[in-house]
């Protein structure tokens, strides 16, 4: 039996999930980040909580949850696909808000100034002038985050979705003896898929903290 060619079948899914939910994550991440630093104290309260619920529960529970409660108690059927993207994106969209977050905060006082003296609205501030800044800085940190929620795609094959952990627990199941070649082989694929995300992390910590230094 080729195991590769098995775990293989799984790849597609695997990247299809890490590109959608990552996609999801970082709107989510941005549209939260900007909300904790919000004017309206019911704005930053509000994501704070979603924050902090997200952050502080399980990313397995919240899987089952979507996947096998709400067909239960709310009759609200999601594809496998669909459930694991919006899981994915929700939790780490989450842990990514903080990074936008605090690249905001990181933006000097005297840049928010600048802008009250050119007559410009709060909008126009956090658009034109302090998240220009902070993009540079929450880059490297986002550009992680999708690494781990990388990591976190191997769960869905708890929800029968058919990523590559899925067939690998497929071969295990037929053949224990597999085990160990399998899982070997599935911790080097995912490496693989992960590398491009390590490199450009690397490279855009290099490009911010030049950034930073020529400041």
């Amino acid at each position: 039996m080729d195991i590769v060619q098995v775990l293989m079948r799984g790849l597609p899914t695997t990247i299809s999930l890490l590109l959608t939910a990552t996609a999801l994550a970082f709107t989510i991440a941005f549209i939260a980040g900007i909300s904790r630093v919000s004017k309206y104290k019911f704005v930053r309260v509000g994501t704070l909580i979603y924050v902090e619920f997200f952050r502080g529960t399980s990313l397995l529970i919240q899987l089952f949850w979507l996947y096998y409660v709400l067909p239960e108690a709310f009759g609200i059927r999601l594809d496998p696909f669909l459930a694991g993207v919006i899981t994915l994106g929700l939790n780490y969209g989450a842990y990514g808000s903080e990074i936008v977050r605090s690249s905001i905060l990181s933006v000097p006082k005297g840049q928010t100034e600048a802008g009250i003296a050119l007559n410009m609205s709060s909008r126009q501030q956090m658009f034109r002038l302090i998240l220009p800044q902070a993009f540079r800085t929450m880059i490297p940190g986002l550009t992680n985050n999708s690494i781990e929620l990388l990591k976190g795609t191997s769960l869905v094959a708890l929800i029968t979705l058919q990523d590559m952990m899925y067939w690998g627990q497929n071969l295990r199941g037929a053949d224990i003896s597999l085990a160990l070649p399998v899982f070997a082989i599935l911790l080097v694929m995912y490496f693989l898929v992960a590398l491009p995300l390590i490199l450009l992390s690397k490279y855009f910590e290099k490009r911010a903290s030049r950034g930073v230094a020529s400041t």
